[in-house]
């Protein structure tokens, strides 16, 4: 299906890991935390791109350590991780498996600064009150393009976004097309009671052009109001069989914020994470 417009360019080059999921939870929450109740995803077209693009900087070429291991073990080493693969295994010559065994690309976050914060989802959303200060100053938003929806009254969205290059994350076409892995979407977002739907979740994935939809999942979950506020509530969504072509992922959340008489207050988000499994 098509879009209409390329999301935004982002910067892509910290790298942050996650441990493989066996198991993920959509729109559930883990541990016994609160669960969230969804409503129907509508499909949208991807974001128009900011203007202008910033400057990319000069490729380096990939030098492993000296303790890197050999092409043959690194290739051991990987298939013992990943598990057999449906198809026969062949590597473009722009890669290598040592390559690979230092970037592993599978079974991590491709997200940068995902927890831009500091928050810590096993403990309740920290007490804050009305702020003035721009988000950007709250923490570590590297590789986030953020910007302001307003909305009606005292109401807006923090939007928040990446779009994840996945040729550049070390992943290849044949892989993406063939094998097809999950891509895996997690996000955990708080219980703020500063309204009755207080996250949207939007994801793409895009083609070649970053214009092209492939799939994509958008849900606005809406929390059931019980127990205190600050609960952490996780939303999920993992895509399968999404056909070939898939080059980008553009992740997209929204958290509403409520003008009030000493300043601004905000929902939180942590541990937003895009991954990238193979099937079992």
């Amino acid at each position: 299906m098509g879009g209409s417009a390329p999301p935004p360019p982002v910067n892509l080059d910290p790298h942050w890991t996650i441990l493989a999921m066996e198991k993920v939870l959509d729109g559930a929450a883990l541990g016994g935390r609160q669960s969230s109740e969804e409503r129907p995803p509508t499909e949208q077209s991807p974001p128009s791109p900011p203007s202008p693009r910033s400057p990319v900087s000069p490729e380096t070429p990939d030098l492993p350590p000296p303790n890197a291991p050999s092409e043959v073990e690194a290739r051991q080493l990987l298939v013992e991780e990943w598990g057999p693969l449906s198809g026969k295994l062949e590597l473009p010559p722009s890669l290598s498996w040592k390559l690979l065994f230092l970037e592993r690309p599978l079974y991590r976050n491709l997200l940068s600064s995902p927890n831009p914060e500091g928050i810590n989802i096993y403990q309740p959303a920290p007490p804050t009150g009305p702020t003035g200060k721009p988000l950007k100053d709250l923490g570590n938003f590297h590789g986030w393009y953020i910007t302001t929806e307003p909305l009606q009254g005292p109401l807006s969205w923090t939007v928040k976004e990446q779009c994840v290059n996945l040729l550049a994350k070390k992943l290849w076409e044949e892989l993406l097309d063939d094998e097809q892995p999950d891509i895996t979407i997690m996000d955990w977002f708080e219980d703020s009671r500063l309204d009755q739907c207080v996250y949207e979740l939007h994801v793409w994935l895009l083609a070649a052009d970053r214009r092209t939809v492939i799939a994509q999942h958008h849900v606005a979950p809406r929390t059931n109001g019980r127990g205190p506020p600050g609960r952490w509530v996780q939303v999920s969504h993992v895509f399968r069989h999404y056909g070939p072509g898939v080059r980008f992922v553009h992740f997209q959340h929204k958290a509403k914020n409520r003008m009030e008489p000493g300043g601004l207050r905000r929902t939180r988000v942590t541990d937003s994470s895009v991954s990238v499994q193979l099937r079992e």
